[in-house]
C-alpha cells in the first residue's frame, strides 16, 4: 500500500482531515510511520492491528507518544473494540471471509456513530482480487476456506504452480475465481448487500487500491481529481 502513499493516500488524508485512523496489517511499518507523523502533527490518532508486527512497537510508541496504539491481535477480534473512526486502511490477510466481515464490522461501527468512514483496501486486483490467501488458515471457519496449498501462482493461470511463483511461501487458494474468493469479491459482495448507499473506486497498479465512501461524503468531491492526476 506504500506506493500509493504519495499521490493517493496522503493527499486523501489531508482532503479529509480524519481524527481516529485504523491500520489493518502494519508489518514493517512503511504506511504506519507516515500515518504517525500526520496525526503527531495534528493530534490526531492511529491505531495499528496487526497480531504480529515487524516493527519495535516500544520504541514507536515512546516517540509517537498518544499519536500511536498497537493492537496485537487479528483484525476480527480487534475492530469490535474500536467505538469510532473516521479512517480505516486495510491491508491483512487477503481472503474473502476475512475482508467481508472487516467491512462488515465497519458497518457496524458506522451504524453506532453515525457516520460511514474512508474505507482503502490494497490488493484488490491480481493476485488477490479474485483468489484467497491465508496468513493463518486455521483462522477461517472451514465452509469459508478454499482449498489451499503452499504453492505460488501467476497471472493468467488459474492453478497453482508445481514449484516457484509468486507468493509461493504462502498459503494460496486452488484456484482463482469463483464465489467467495479474493478481496476485490468480498468488497463487491459486502457493497451489493449493505443499506449505505457506497462508490468504489479502483487503481489497478501495485496488486489494486480500493477506495469506498459514501455516495455524499464530501471525500467524494475531491477522490476523482485525486486518482485522476495520479498517474497510477
Amino acid at each position: 500500500m506504500h506506493r500509493f502513499w504519495e499521490k493517493v493516500i496522503k493527499p486523501l488524508i489531508i482532503a479529509t482531515r480524519p481524527r481516529t485512523i485504523v491500520e489493518i496489517g502494519s508489518l514493517r511499518g512503511q504506511v504506519t510511520y507516515k500515518l504517525l507523523d500526520y496525526c503527531k502533527h495534528v493530534g490526531a490518532r492511529c491505531i495499528a492491528i496487526d497480531p504480529v508486527p515487524q516493527m519495535d512497537t516500544e520504541l514507536v510508541a515512546e516517540y509517537y507518544g498518544s499519536s500511536f496504539q498497537m493492537i496485537r491481535k487479528l483484525s476480527l477480534e480487534a475492530l469490535p473494540a474500536i467505538k469510532q473512526y473516521d479512517m480505516i486502511l486495510i491491508d491483512g490477510d487477503h481472503n474473502w471471509y476475512t475482508v467481508f466481515h472487516e467491512l462488515k464490522l465497519v458497518e457496524q461501527m458506522a451504524a453506532r456513530t453515525g457516520q460511514f468512514p474512508v474505507v482503502i483496501l490494497h490488493d484488490t486486483e491480481w493476485p488477490y482480487g479474485r483468489r484467497d490467501m491465508y496468513y493463518f488458515p486455521e483462522s477461517i471457519p472451514q465452509k469459508f476456506r478454499k482449498p489451499f496449498a503452499t504453492r505460488g501462482i501467476e497471472p493468467g493461470r488459474s492453478e497453482l504452480l508445481p514449484l516457484g511463483g509468486f507468493n509461493h511461501m504462502v498459503s494460496n487458494a486452488l484456484y482463482e475465481h469463483g464465489d467467495r474468493n479474493g478481496v476485490l469479491t468480498a468488497v463487491e459482495d459486502f457493497i451489493e448487500g449493505t443499506s449505505y448507499d457506497l462508490r468504489l473506486y479502483r487503481l489497478h497498479s501495485s496488486n489494486g487500491l480500493g477506495i469506498i465512501l459514501e455516495a455524499d461524503s464530501p471525500a467524494a468531491d475531491v477522490l476523482p481529481y485525486i486518482l485522476n492526476t495520479s498517474g497510477l
